[in-house]
């Protein structure tokens, strides 16, 4: 089979499947609305959950970064792209979640992979729950330990493939706030068996950290946990891009010898670690604490009137509201039907989650208002979901 042979039938596969993913020129679309070309629909697809893409400290800050720094870093930090404005947002970052470091990444995909590629060897194992992003996934099979899944939030399965006999280290794996099915891990439980086993736990808390926990410190806060390896994420809750990574001080000079995105990889513009920090400060104050009550009256407003949907929602309680329809093209179908109604949600389908569990991934943000939603509940109760 030739190169365009194999590229022709992966393509015809998906499309025979309903699964081939597109892309759609928007002009906005982040926050309570997106807007494609003369069109303005009311947006349940966005990460942005705090509203804060958007907000005049936060875009007034990255100008102002930019006039003093320049749109760009100039190169990887290990050379000459490493600024006062990125050691300032480590250092808070860092004393707002209580490590002694932060290392800033250009993105959370990029942070897993180094993290995971940097620490393990042959004679590791690691074990990752099943539902784990696709970067902490794709990072461990290609590592050179071995990977073990267990169930999705199975804390015994989790302490029985720990007890199985192992010639080098463990490392366990999980999120705080599952990005497809919008639950969260029982962190508590999971940091039990992984101290009880001496190995080492990676919470990727791109979903919970800004949105849960006392002033936006995230699940692992809330659950009162602190692993080894906290990975946060800025392009939800914080409304921007890129990602960190929580540690010891000794990891933290292992990964800048050892992490390969970090070493090689030019770091983000200063402006951008200028509007983070701006946006640390609208998490931690008055305002952040207005944003995430707001966000989770909207929260239970969904969830009441959802209830009553045929169609099937989870248990989350955060700002993803999945409604799992089953069947590729009738997750397609709704998706066009909202739409049309003026209400923007994607359809998410194999292989980003498992085959017959097609959904609407509905996200809410501080940004959408009541009547926002109860239109959403009567557009899908319509629709017949």
């Amino acid at each position: 089979m030739s190169w365009q042979q194999r590229i022709d039938t992966a393509l015809a596969t998906r499309r025979a499947a309903d699964a081939l993913r597109t892309r759609r020129v928007v002009e906005q679309g982040a926050g309570r609305w997106l807007t494609m070309g003369d069109s303005r629909y009311c947006n349940f697809s966005s990460n942005d959950y705090l509203g804060l893409s958007q907000h005049p400290a936060i875009v007034r800050a990255w100008q102002q970064g930019a006039e003093q720094y320049g749109v760009g870093s100039g190169g990887s930090g290990h050379v000459s792209g490493y600024t006062r404005a990125h050691y300032a947002l480590e250092s808070e970052l860092a004393e707002w979640l209580g490590y002694p470091r932060a290392l800033l990444f250009i993105s959370g995909f990029a942070a897993n992979q180094a993290v995971i590629a940097a620490l393990t060897g042959k004679e590791d194992r690691i074990v990752a729950d099943k539902l784990s992003h696709a970067s902490l996934l794709e990072a461990a099979s290609f590592s050179p330990a071995q990977l073990r899944r267990f169930a999705h939030n199975d804390v015994s399965q989790l302490a029985a493939l720990l007890d199985k006999p192992c010639d080098g280290q463990q490392l366990a794996v999980t999120e705080g706030v599952f990005s497809m099915d919008g639950d969260s891990a029982p962190l508590a439980a999971i940091a039990g068996q992984v101290r009880r086993a001496g190995a080492w736990l990676l919470v990727d808390d791109a979903h919970g950290i800004a949105v849960t926990g006392h002033k936006g410190r995230g699940s692992c806060q809330q659950q009162e946990v602190k692993p080894e390896l906290l990975v946060v994420t800025f392009g939800k809750g914080f409304g921007v891009s890129g990602a960190a990574v929580l540690c010891s001080e000794a990891v933290a000079t292992y990964f800048e010898q050892f992490a390969r995105h970090l070493i090689y990889s030019t770091s983000m513009p200063p402006a951008q670690a200028v509007a983070l920090s701006a946006a640390l400060s609208v998490i931690q104050g008055e305002e952040g604490d207005q944003r995430r009550a707001a966000l989770a009256g909207l929260i239970q407003r969904f969830r009441h009137g959802a209830a009553a949907l045929p169609g099937r929602i989870t248990h989350s309680q955060s700002a993803i509201q999945p409604l799992i329809v089953g069947d590729n093209s009738r997750a397609l179908s709704l998706a066009e039907r909202l739409r049309q109604k003026g209400c923007w949600v994607t359809a998410i389908r194999p292989p980003t989650v498992p085959a017959g569990t097609a959904r609407l991934r509905l996200t809410l943000t501080a940004a959408h208002q009541p009547e926002d939603i109860d239109r959403l509940l009567e557009v899908l109760h319509e629709s017949g979901e």
